[in-house]
């Protein structure tokens, strides 16, 4: 069965079920919403409800691809309990808090499956460097090494706030200095995320690490594990084992990292095939390409999440389906390296999710972007030297931007879509600017005519982040104040480290 509101459109006088009427008569595809009391039954029976979110049009990325106009979620603790028409939510649920969403489109929160935190005031800031060596190494990694412990909570406060504002509800961390402080700002602004510790124990080729950066493989082992540890008992957020590089990390660290991954139950973010330069060094040392030579020393598993995955032939393509390792596709910076083989993942149902990569790659961290620029870079690699339609679609990316990061970050049964017992996190989405009127599908709506700025309302782990785009949970002013005050001696403490580095 088939339900479409009758609610007025505005200008034409059409209903939707008119409009929509009309576009299959047309040839235009209908969209899949479904009878809600049929599809979402749910075992809760009505009475009292911590949450009740009235009246969006829900877009579910369920299995189905159901949508529900004109409905209501109601969430106890931090779960769904229930979703369906708005009109049954009002007869059946008393609610201790409700949103107002009608005019909205409700739909899951996103995950940002690669975001450096102490990179985050990096964002307009361009240095450059004689020094050789690939630009992660005399770029970045000094900046890190001039943040203490408040830079890099600040850094969290910030990046946590912008990604919140644009629909992101879960990030995980590549790996930085001081991962309590990104631990504790996520906390403090109610995202779900996962934190992991930059952790290097060889200097590598392009130059010296700084000293920060450099620990024994004994002490990076204890470090990995003592910082997983110490945030099990949180629900939020949680933190996995890091790699940074594999030319910065020997081979007793991988294995050992990886056993350490298996003891704890919990995953290694690691950067794998982003550059020729791991090709070359894997090649000149191995006799193999980085993929196989993971697989040949068991560590490749589907623990491993891997960041970037640019330079991979067909057969690491394999190698990544048969072992179930995940990946993060950083849209704003992968083309520059080169074709991403995204498709073709997607088709060997590979977990990959997108990423931002922190405000050095681009400066945003909204995923909705993300998702457009991912779209246009399968094309051009895939379809358009064959004059072919895009091969991946933008409601399909923005699906990918949800579950796939979802079951990248190993939550897929909990987040990525709305769903009776899944986690409320849910996001809600204006569509009423000049540059989206008229919206008439609100799956589409999403995927092309939405970018974080639209977002209104976010919810995480079933509380209220931000509604009406301002934050319940944390005073912005002051954050930006402090942020103001410490910034020039962050940014002069770069400029010496950039010294430091470049000899």
């Amino acid at each position: 069965m088939r339900e479409i509101n009758n609610a007025q459109l505005p200008g034409d006088g059409l209903s939707r079920r008119e409009f929509i009427a009309a576009g299959a008569a047309a040839g235009a595809v209908v969209l899949p919403v479904l009878a809600a009391a049929q599809v979402f039954a749910s075992s809760a029976a009505g009475g009292s409800v911590d949450l009740l979110v009235m009246g969006p049009d829900i877009v579910t990325f369920d299995d189905a691809d159901s949508v529900i106009m004109d409905g209501a979620i109601a969430v106890n603790g931090n779960a769904i309990v229930w979703m369906g028409k708005a009109s049954d939510a009002a007869k059946m649920f008393k609610a201790k808090s409700t949103v107002q969403a009608a005019g909205q489109i409700a739909m899951p929160g996103m995950t940002d499956t690669h975001y450096h935190t102490a990179q985050q005031f990096l964002r307009g800031v361009h240095r450059t460097t004689h020094r050789k060596g690939p630009g992660w190494k005399k770029i970045l990694i000094p900046f890190e090494s001039g943040l203490d412990e408040h830079d890099v909570y600040n850094s969290g406060m910030v990046g946590y706030t912008s990604m919140i504002s644009a629909g992101t509800t879960c990030f995980l961390e590549a790996g930085g200095p001081h991962p309590d402080m990104m631990g504790k700002a996520a906390d403090e602004v109610g995202i779900r995320g996962r934190i992991s510790l930059n952790t290097c124990d060889l200097d590598g080729d392009g130059g010296p690490l700084p000293k920060s950066h450099i620990m024994t493989t004994s002490q990076a082992l204890k470090e990995n594990e003592a910082l997983v540890r110490r945030w099990q008992g949180n629900s939020r957020v949680k933190a996995w084992l890091s790699l940074r590089q594999i030319l910065v990390n020997s081979e007793e660290l991988r294995i050992g990292m990886s056993k350490l991954a298996e003891e704890l139950d919990t995953a290694i973010h690691t950067h794998l095939s982003e550059g020729t330069y791991e090709v070359d060094y894997t090649m000149e040392n191995y006799n193999m390409r980085p993929p196989e030579y993971f697989e040949s020393i068991g560590i490749f598993n589907k623990r491993m999440h891997c960041a970037h995955s640019i330079f991979l032939t067909p057969e690491d393509v394999d190698c990544y389906a048969k072992h179930d390792a995940s990946v993060a596709h950083c849209a704003f910076g992968n083309y520059s390296g080169g074709p991403q083989r995204m498709l073709e993942m997607v088709r060997a149902k590979i977990r990959v999710g997108l990423g931002t990569d922190g405000p050095n790659s681009r400066g945003s961290l909204d995923l909705f972007q993300v998702s457009h620029y991912a779209v246009l870079g399968q094309q051009i690699g895939y379809a358009t030297a064959w004059h072919a339609p895009a091969q991946i679609t933008y409601s399909d990316m923005l699906k990918h931007a949800c579950r796939g990061g979802a079951n990248a970050a190993h939550l897929g049964d909990k987040t990525g879509s709305l769903e009776v017992g899944k986690l409320a996190d849910i996001v809600l989405v204006g569509h009423d600017d000049y540059d989206q009127f008229t919206s008439m599908d609100p799956t589409l709506t999403l995927a092309q005519n939405v970018i974080g700025h639209h977002v209104r309302t976010t919810i995480v782990d079933g509380k209220v982040v931000m509604k009406d785009r301002e934050f319940l949970t944390v005073d912005i002013e002051k954050m930006r104040a402090d942020v103001k005050q410490r910034y020039p001696r962050m940014i002069d403490r770069y400029e010496k480290a950039i010294l430091l580095t470049s000899g």
